[in-house]
Order: structure tokens, then sequence, then C-alpha cells
């Protein structure tokens, strides 16, 4: 009788002691463990060029080319560069919030594009090469707009802004090529930016 009591009180004091070293390693951090990251999208035409912009930004993790804003699933370039599907060419930016901040973003975007331009961007015509930012949340959307009618009062340059402010859809990578082209191909890729007039016009456009 005596050992039939003193058992449960042996695996009561076990249990005491195990369960304040459990809860702790819970609560420790796991070792490699990825820290927190958020999305951003936009659209500012040809997405190489704001890949290019973004991946410069400090705290940007990646910038995916791809496509948003259309009907078709699945697109491929040759359809969404025809202006067949309705979509955009956007760059899907994962960043960490810790170290840059969705208004930042929002900076970088605006200085990389030509607000002005409807349904094209530099020499690139078509709604597929729409300038546009395409929130993933209310309170992207409110920073979107707020950032949208400070520029829309302060704005250093004529003419009215027409870049889009959308809640975003099924976001659908490009093509593997098309992928960090900047790299990929500097030669090829510095000729069609300079030979766009992208750098010319933003520097009109922003000093």
């Amino acid at each position: 009788m005596k050992a039939n009591r003193l058992l449960p009180l042996l695996w009561s004091a076990v249990l005491a002691l195990a369960t304040p070293a459990w809860s702790w390693a819970q609560a420790q951090p796991q070792a490699g463990a990825k820290p927190a990251t958020a999305k951003a999208t936009f659209a500012g035409g040809c997405f190489w060029c704001m890949e290019e912009a973004f991946e410069k930004v400090p705290g940007v993790i990646a910038a995916v080319s791809g496509y948003m804003g259309g009907q078709a699933a699945n697109p491929t370039y040759e359809q969404v560069s025809a202006g067949r599907t309705g979509h955009a060419e956007v760059v899907q930016v994962e960043y960490d919030p810790a170290k840059v901040s969705y208004e930042k973003l929002l900076e970088a975007f605006w200085r990389n594009i030509d607000p002005t331009q409807k349904n094209a961007q530099f020499c690139d015509y078509g709604s597929q090469y729409r300038s546009g930012i395409f929130y993933h949340n209310d309170e992207q959307k409110r920073l979107a707009e707020s950032s949208w009618a400070a520029l829309q009062k302060n704005k250093p340059f004529k003419g009215e802004i027409v870049t889009e402010i959308t809640k975003s859809s099924q976001f659908y990578p490009a093509e593997e090529y098309h992928q960090d082209y900047y790299l990929k191909n500097p030669k090829s890729y510095k000729f069609y930016k300079s030979g766009c007039g992208r750098e010319a016009r933003l520097k009109q456009l922003w000093g």
C-alpha cells in the first residue's frame, strides 16, 4: 500500500520538474526560423526595370517579375505583351517590414515611374504597361491612397496622375528568362533601358 501511494507522488514530482523546462524550450525561437516577411505588388511598365529598382532597396528580399490584373489563367508573356489578357506587367516584392516600411516602397515606386502616362510607360504602350499599385490588405490600400493624394498635392511636375490603385488578384510569375534579366543580360538590358528613354524621363520628372 505504501508503495502504491508513493508512485503517484514520484510521478507528480517528475512532471513538476519537467514542465518549466518544456515551456521554456517552447518559448525559444527555433534555430533557422525564417523572419516574418510581407508582400507588395507594383506595376510600372517593363518589369525588368522595376525589378532592378526594388531589388536595390535595403530591406527588400526579392522582386519577382510577373503578371496581375487580367482575366486569363496562366498567361504567357506573348499573350500579355500582345494585350490579349488584361494583365499588367508587375513585380511582386517580398520585404522585411522590420527593415523597410511599405511607405518607403511607395516612395521607390513613384520615383521609378511616370505617373502621368495612361496605359503606357516611357516607350512601351498598351494597358499591359499601365502603372498601378496592387494592395494586399486594407492598410496597404490606406497608405497607397494617402501617398497618391500627397503626390497629387505636391507633385514636382505637370500633368495629372493616372496611376491606378487596385486590389491585388492572382499573381502569375513570368517565365524564368525574365527573372533578374538586368543581371543575366546586362548589355541588352542597358540598351533597352536607355533606348526607351526611361532614365531621361525620370530625371525630367523628379530631378
